[in-house]
């Protein structure tokens, strides 16, 4: 999608500061817009603590069909 918009200089160059690899505003944007995605999609799960209801006996390793790290 093709848009004009005025972006705010200061927070631009910091965010520049920031991004090594990055050379263009184009690519800026689109990381940040990944990362702002990124950090949400985790609050939403966040979110979900305490409200899951695990049935008795339930047991996750034996679920993943290991005895888990090592």
């Amino acid at each position: 999608m093709r848009t004009n918009i005025v972006l705010n200089d200061d927070l631009v160059a910091e965010a520049f500061k920031y991004a090594i690899d990055i050379k263009t505003k184009r690519e800026l944007i689109e990381i940040a817009l990944q990362e702002f995605i990124r950090v949400r999609k985790i609050k939403d799960l966040r979110d979900l603590k305490g409200k899951i209801q695990f049935s008795d006996g339930y047991d996750h390793k034996n679920m993943r069909g290991d005895d888990g790290p090592r």
